[in-house]
Order: structure tokens, then C-alpha cells, then sequence
């Protein structure tokens, strides 16, 4: 047996099994029992009881604290309240009002956006029939919102429903997403509601958290995003917002499209798909936020203009080189010149053939398809103004995408939500199936005739969703166009008014830099210059205001129209128009575009 000598600096202790290891001459490791703490038994760890305390200490203390700290900064009025509405009393009645700093968790101080002045009642009285509207700039009525599509189904409604009270409120909000309208429809969902109408998707890569956004940090997924929120809706996080700002050069004001230049995305980013995803997701949580209050839903396509709205922004294809670039430019600046010829087939010959080399580049998508159409191919006409509204690099249309998400969250919601394809809809009301600025003003707000036109397609759902026998008008007709302008009191005078508020949107980018800016100017100046007498004026509002006095609407706009003429008159118009008792600066709203 060989001999061998037990050095300490040899012992390596095993902290498991107690034993130690021994080198034993020429390499030879002989292991044995250490003798020192042989049959002693090993203290115990903490139990899974005592760990489980520890984790939950490390947990909760923090938490306490930091709920002791928000609860003492709201006390002392640090910060803004984050929910949608607020207790308020209308005309001596409690109700609950739109909050001006909800949108406080998603713009920069300064940008805040909010909805039309609206009041709910607190006591819903029976008989009455409670309808939210929400979504973006188009679904608020812009650039006018006493002319949004929910205006022309409330009309409607109450003109054919007499003996049932409509509530329709407007809680759509200009420059919001979905990731803004899931806690509008979840805060909402707690009044009453007996129906839901959502027509969003416009703002899903420019509006809160997309990725071609200015407003907040951008490529989160959707627990991060929602995460944030959450930390911004608190007092806390709004004070931590405000001191790490404190020093920077941030923007003060809204400056509209104009802000988002630098922002282009293309259609093939991988930006993309997350933007489908969130949207879909948010999506669905609106509608089962909605259907868990019992509320039925109608989810809406999104329509946009294609004929005469060309791209915001175009970028070339990525590898493009520089010899190919030079020969797409000619085969464009050579169809440019037969197209202002009026030679639309050679025209299109040398825009197809600069496709074929770049395809990517929305504009000549456009351009092609204002030849197709020139020359009667309106079915091919259609597909490349899609093709170039998916491609714009600004992305203030929603794509196909978009709306084929809200078709297929609609699709697969369940009892109790119903599709209304506006899309489709105003594809059938349409020359050749692609609609233009017969429907538009610009890019996706409506003008009058495309509000009525979501508002009829809305009316005859909801007719069917009303309780069975309920007594209506003795016209079984959906309320004609010229009736609802006559009940809205749209007279000469407003649409050149409005018209004005759209012509000077077109003044600024990124409407300046589209293909046919001239032509939109011209027909918007048109349009602004229409003129109006006095007398037709005056009695219209009359007509309608005795149609429906308790329109606040309808006070307020023709107390705009009686200041410069009457303003003993317009003073009383105005305070008739206030929406909820000590409302805040009378009618700010409509300065937002």
C-alpha cells in the first residue's frame, strides 16, 4: 500500500457529501469521510415557508411605500388625474365629463389632446338609449366636429325613433391610437352603455408608441407599452416625467402632420408587424371590455381617400443602385411629360417601365394609376392607388393590413359584434369603386356627404339592434342627406367656414409636398369662397334650433355667426352652448386640427 502525506493545502472540502479528496503520490486521488465532522449533521436552511416570506417582504414593502408616496402626491395635488371622466354637474344634475389631462400619459406637456366637451348623465332614465363613439381625428369630426358622423346618426335616429331618447357621445379624440381608446372603452364600459361604435386605425404608426410616433418612445412590445402607461398614469411617474425633462428642448405646442417628416416607415419594415399585432390586441380588449358592460359593438373599417390623395412621402428600394436609379428617373421625368400631355398610354408605358426597376417608391404607384384611370381601366386603376396608399412612408392612411384586422377581430368576437365595412361601403358609393374627395376633404377626414354616408350605414345596424315594437316615425326611410344638413343647420355659411379650416391645413406640410397639392388648394378655395346671406343664415338656425332645443351644438355654432353681427345675441348662444356646468374655456376644441 503506498505511503502518502496528508497536507491541508491538498484537501478540498465537498460542501454536499462532507468528504475530502487527497492527492496520494503520482497523481493518485484517494477520497475519504473528513474526520473532524463525520456523523455531524448539517444545520438546516430556511424552509420554503420562510423563503416565501422574504420574497414576499422584498415585494410588498416596496410596493407600500410607493402606493404611500403616490397616495400622499395626490393628496397634495402633484400631478394630473388619469382617468377619462371626472364627476361634474350638468345643468344641476351629476353626470361625469370628459377630463382635459387624460391624454397626459401619452403627449408631451404642452400637446395634450381631448375630445369634444361631453357630459354623461349619472342616472341613465329609462327609456334611453346610451351610445359611445370611439376613435381618432376622423371618428371626432375633424376639422369641425358638429359635422362628424355621429352628429348625422344622432339626427338620424332621433328623427326616425321619436319616442326613445339617443344619447350619442362623441369620445373619439384627435392623434390617439388604440393603445389611448383601451382605457376610454374600459372606463366607459362602467356608464351604461347600450352600444359601442369604434372606428379607429389611422393612427396606429404615427399616434402613442408606433414606430414612426414623435410623441413617445417607439418599438415597445405591447406588455411594455402597457407598462408605461400604466407607470405615466400615475402621480408618481408624472413627477419622475417632469424632473428628468426638466432642461430639455421639447416641443410646447401642437404643430399637426407637419411634426411627424422625419418619421417614415416603410411597408416592409419589420415595424410592421408589431403595429399589426398591438393593434389587433388592443383591438380584441376593446371589444371584450365593451361586451363584459353588455354593450353590443360595432366595429368599422377604416375608408381613406385614393383617388385625390396622393403619397405624403416615398422612399426608393433598399439596394437600389446608382445607374438604376438614373434610368428610373428618366423612364418618370419621360412619363410625367406624356402625362401632362395627355398622352396617358405612352405615359404609362414608361412609368411601368421605371416599376420595373423600383416598384417600392409609392408616388409612381399614384401615377400609374391616374394613367390606368385616365384610360378607363378603373379595376387595375384601383389596385395601384391601394398599392400606393400602402407604400406612403407617412403613414397617416391605414393600410390593408389595418383593416383587414378590424375585419378579422370582428370576425372572431363573438354574439353581440357586428362588422360595418365603411370601406366597402363608401367603395360602392363611389365612381369606379374608388372614392375620392366627393367623400373627403383631404386624406381620411370626411366632408358632410361621407358622414352621412358612415352614419346610414351605422343607423341601420343599430335599427335592428333597438327593442322590437318600438314606435317610430311614420317614414320607414333612412333620414335623407339634405334632411340631416337641414336638422345640423350645415347652411352655406358653414361649409365655407369649414372649407376655410381645411384650406389652411393644406398650407402645411406634409400636404405640400404631395403630387396633387395645386388641385386640392384650388378646390378647397372654390369651396372656401362659397357665399351666404344673412337672413338664410339666421332663419336656418332658427328652423333647427326650434327642431331641437336642448342641440348645444347648434347654439354654439350660431353664436359664432351672430358675434360679429349681434353680440348681445351671441353672448346668450354661447352660454346655451356650454357642455356641463363650469366646463373649461368655452369651446377650445375647435382651434385642434
Amino acid at each position: 500500500m503506498p505511503q502518502f502525506q496528508l497536507r491541508p493545502e491538498w484537501g478540498q472540502r465537498n460542501p454536499v457529501s462532507r468528504k475530502f479528496s487527497y492527492f496520494a503520490g503520482e497523481g493518485t486521488i484517494v477520497s475519504g469521510s473528513d474526520p473532524i465532522t463525520e456523523g455531524i449533521a448539517a444545520p438546516r436552511g430556511p424552509g420554503w415557508r420562510n423563503r416565501l416570506a422574504l420574497i414576499a417582504t422584498a415585494v410588498l414593502v416596496p410596493v407600500l411605500l410607493l402606493g404611500i408616496v403616490e397616495a400622499g402626491l395626490r393628496v397634495f395635488g402633484v400631478g394630473n388625474p388619469a382617468n377619462v371622466t371626472r364627476p361634474c354637474t350638468d345643468h344641476g344634475h351629476p353626470a361625469f365629463c370628459d377630463n382635459q389631462f387624460f391624454t397626459a400619459a401619452y403627449f408631451p406637456p404642452g400637446m395634450l389632446r381631448t375630445p369634444r366637451p361631453y357630459a354623461i348623465p349619472a342616472t341613465k332614465e329609462p327609456g334611453t338609449y346610451r351610445i359611445f363613439v370611439l376613435g381618432e381625428s376622423a371618428a371626432w369630426g375633424d376639422p369641425d366636429p358638429t359635422y362628424a358622423f355621429s352628429r348625422y346618426l344622432e339626427v338620424m335616429l332621433r328623427q326616425r325613433f321619436p319616442s326613445m331618447k339617443f344619447e350619442v357621445i362623441n369620445a373619439s379624440i384627435t392623434a390617439v391610437n388604440s393603445h389611448v381608446l383601451l382605457p376610454v372603452a374600459r372606463e366607459l364600459a362602467q356608464h351604461q352603455p347600450d352600444l359601442f361604435i369604434v372606428y379607429a386605425g389611422n393612427n396606429e404608426v404615427v399616434g402613442p408608441y408606433g414606430p414612426g410616433t414623435v410623441l413617445t418612445p417607439a418599438a415597445l412590445s405591447l406588455p411594455g407599452i402597457r407598462a408605461r402607461i400604466f407607470v405615466n398614469s400615475t402621480r408618481l411617474g408624472q413627477l419622475v416625467a417632469k424632473l428628468s425633462s426638466a432642461g430639455r428642448q421639447r416641443p410646447q405646442e401642437w404643430h399637426g402632420m407637419e411634426m411627424f417628416l422625419e418619421r417614415q416607415v416603410r411597408a416592409n419594415s419589420p415595424q410592421m408587424k408589431p403595429v399589426y399585432e398591438n393593434f389587433a390586441a388592443n383591438l380584441r380588449d376593446i371589444v371584450a371590455a365593451a361586451r363584459r358592460s353588455g354593450a353590443q359593438v360595432l366595429v368599422s373599417t377604416v375608408a381613406m381617400n385614393l383617388k385625390d390623395c396622393a403619397p405624403f412621402a416615398s422612399m426608393h428600394r433598399e439596394g437600389l443602385k446608382e445607374e438604376e436609379l438614373r434610368s428610373w428617373h428618366s423612364s418618370v421625368q419621360q412619363g410625367e411629360a406624356a402625362e401632362n400631355a395627355g398622352s396617358y398610354s405612352d405615359a404609362l408605358k414608361q412609368y411601368l417601365a421605371a416599376a420595373e426597376i423600383d416598384a417600392q417608391y409609392a408616388e409612381l404607384q399614384f401615377r400609374i394609376a391616374r394613367c390606368l384611370s385616365a384610360l378607363g381601366d378603373f379595376a387595375a386603376a384601383k389596385e395601384r392607388f391601394v398599392r400606393s396608399r400602402d407604400l406612403d412612408t407617412l403613414r397617416f392612411r391605414a393600410d390593408s393590413g389595418l383593416n383587414e384586422a378590424i375585419r378579422s377581430v370582428s370576425a372572431g368576437a363573438g354574439q353581440g359584434v357586428e362588422l360595418v365595412d365603411t370601406e366597402a361601403i363608401f367603395a360602392q358609393e363611389s365612381p369606379h369603386g374608388i372614392p375620392g374627395s366627393e367623400l373627403f376633404y383631404e386624406h381620411v377626414h370626411m366632408n358632410p356627404a361621407g358622414n352621412y354616408l358612415i352614419a346610414r350605414g351605422l343607423f341601420s345596424r343599430i335599427a335592428n339592434l333597438l327593442p322590437s315594437g318600438l314606435p317610430h316615425s311614420s317614414s320607414d326611410a333612412v333620414p335623407t342627406e339634405q334632411e340631416c344638413d337641414r336638422l345640423l343647420a350645415l347652411t352655406p355659411y358653414d361649409r365655407s367656414r369649414v372649407a376655410g379650416l381645411v384650406l389652411r391645413k393644406l398650407e402645411h406640410p406634409p400636404f405640400m409636398n404631395q403630387l396633387n397639392h395645386s388641385g386640392q388648394v384650388a378646390k378647397m378655395k372654390q369651396a372656401a369662397e362659397t357665399s351666404s346671406e344673412y337672413a338664410d343664415t339666421v332663419a336656418a338656425y332658427g328652423w333647427a334650433i326650434a327642431q331641437n332645443p336642448q342641440d348645444r351644438l347648434l347654439h354654439l355654432n350660431y353664436g359664432f355667426f351672430l358675434h360679429r353681427y349681434a353680440p348681445a345675441a351671441s353672448a346668450q348662444e354661447l352660454r346655451m352652448a356650454l357642455p356641463y356646468d363650469n366646463a373649461p374655456v368655452l369651446c377650445n376644441w375647435r382651434k385642434f386640427d
